[in-house]
């Protein structure tokens, strides 16, 4: 019959090496959700540059209500 202590012990080896795969995914998300937040700030400041510029040519063209 096997040694229970040794049991224990690959146990806790494979445990450890599965919480290092998830350390790892966990890490390869936080840098995806962090390059998406970028892009997002990026794109959200450009439509609003937009929306400004928009704005000033219907201005000029007198298409605005005001």
């Amino acid at each position: 019959m096997a040694d229970p202590d040794h049991i224990v012990l690959e146990h806790l080896r494979h445990i450890r090496g599965a919480i290092d795969d998830v350390r790892d995914d966990i890490r390869e998300i936080k840098q995806r959700v962090g390059n998406l937040e970028h892009q997002y700030a990026s794109m959200s400041n450009r439509l609003d540059r937009m929306d400004v510029r928009i704005e000033r040519i219907e201005r000029r063209l007198d298409l605005t209500d005001a």
